[in-house]
Formats: C-alpha cells, structure tokens, sequence
C-alpha cells in the first residue's frame, strides 16, 4: 500500500498515524491529503506526540518515513479544523 493509501484509510477510518519526520517519531490525527499550490503532496494532521509538540501541523509526505496506521481511533472533531483550507490546491482525501 503507498503512502497516500495509507493515510487516506486512515482518514477514513479515523485512526493514528505514526511516523519518522524530520529525525523524530510523530503520532497524528490525520484530516487532509492534498496538493500544495507548489505542487507538493502534503498531510494536515493533528500531532498528538512528538516533534514540536500538540497541535495542527502539516507534513511534506515526500519526508514522511516508516509510516503505518494504528488500531487507535481519534474523534474529527477538533476545533481548529478548517474543510476549506485554502493551503491546498487540490483535496485527495479529507475528514
């Protein structure tokens, strides 16, 4: 399953997502994966542990390694999410 499989049956399913970005391990909440007006494939997730701490961040999926789905699910309702976040020029899959 790619990358993208992943984190869209994730979303689905509303589980946790882990994964190595950037040296350190990440649990998320994964809402959107979508392209950037740049053209890069990018996660907006919820991080729940690791990295710079809680809260909305996005992730270059190109620097996303070891990933893989929890059986641990999360409610999509956090108050900070935005449907229409107009950071991504194209939606693949999204809460």
């Amino acid at each position: 399953m790619s990358a993208s499989e992943t984190i869209c049956r994730a979303i689905g399913t509303q589980r946790l997502l882990s994964f190595v970005y950037k040296g350190s391990i990440r649990t998320v909440e994964p809402y959107i994966l979508g392209y950037e007006e740049g053209g890069g494939l990018t996660l907006s997730a919820v991080q729940v542990l690791g990295g710079s701490g809680k809260g909305f961040r996005s992730f270059s999926v190109e620097g996303i390694s070891a990933l893989a789905m929890s059986d641990r699910h999360f409610q999509r309702d956090h108050p900070d999410y935005n449907s229409r976040d107009r950071f991504f020029a194209q939606v693949i899959c999204q809460i």
